[in-house]
């Protein structure tokens, strides 16, 4: 038997993060395309590591419990890495709630009633979460606290209170850092720790279809105009990742780390700043 790391989302960051920290662990990678989850596996199985690609649906909790059996059949799961989701231009706003707001919600909460002692988790949310206007603390409070199966339900994510797609991702990665929060104290119940990494622009295929989309020239001018003047790399959020994950890290918990070249900060006091 071994530790066992899942990691859902067979991306370029999910990737970086598990190359850096699943030396010596069962990966289990869980992606909605299990061709995917297949050709991340033989990447990682050709360089050395020892990973399992397993079907796996975030929007359904059957789905992640099926997951989470698998991945106990290895060994006690000692990391979780989140890397799962759709963005903006690839799904209407009902998908972008229920993948990236109630699965990550039910992810986080099944992972934390079976993680090891010690153990650790990071999950993906996004700088988007950093834009949207400040929710009320009774707001926050909701998107942290709801029972995950009750989520869907809340008044502020009905479909007349989200305008679109962006306003959906916006929520969901907002809900994302407040859920973290709210999780990280039961994770800590068992030893445990549970951080959030909000990443800006980085280069992944999945950004690539965002350049080519609807709001293509808009990211454009982000990277181009952020103190950074260019977008990131999957390895650079792994760096941050690897800090959360390891005992350098081991007094953050609960935490969000906007890792986005400083577009935050010019959205707010620089040239990125809306006029209208």
């Amino acid at each position: 038997m071994k530790d066992v790391m899942i990691l859902t989302g067979a991306g370029q960051i999910g990737m970086a993060i598990a190359r850096r920290m699943g030396f010596g662990k069962k990966i289990v990678i869980g992606d909605k395309n299990l061709e995917n989850a297949k050709a991340i596996a033989k990447i990682m199985n050709d360089a050395g590591f020892d990973v399992a690609a397993v079907e796996m649906n975030l929007s359904s909790k059957e789905s992640i419990l099926n997951l989470i059996a698998e991945a106990q059949k290895y060994g006690e799961i000692s990391m979780l890495v989140n890397a799962a989701g759709v963005s903006p231009s690839q799904a209407p706003v009902e998908t972008i709630l229920k993948v990236d707001l109630y699965g990550t919600a039910v992810l986080l909460e099944e992972v934390g009633k079976v993680i090891q002692e010690g153990g650790v988790g990071v999950t993906i949310s996004s700088q988007s979460g950093w834009r949207m206007p400040a929710l009320t603390p009774e707001q926050d409070e909701l998107l942290a606290t709801t029972p995950a199966e009750e989520l869907l339900s809340l008044e502020m994510l009905q479909p007349e209170n989200i305008r679109d797609t962006l306003h959906a991702y916006q929520m969901a990665k907002r809900c994302n850092e407040k859920r973290v929060m709210a999780e990280a104290v039961k994770w800590g119940k068992r030893g445990a720790r549970l951080n959030d990494i909000a990443p800006g622009i980085i280069v992944t295929p999945l950004a690539i279809d965002e350049f080519n989309g609807p709001r293509g020239d808009f990211y454009k001018n982000m990277f181009a105009k952020c103190p950074a003047g260019r977008p990131g790399t999957a390895d650079e959020v792994a760096n941050v990742a690897e800090l959360l994950m390891s005992p350098a890290g081991a007094f953050i918990t609960g935490s969000t780390i906007l890792i986005d070249g400083g577009a935050t900060a010019s959205y707010f006091y620089g040239e990125l700043k809306p006029t209208e």
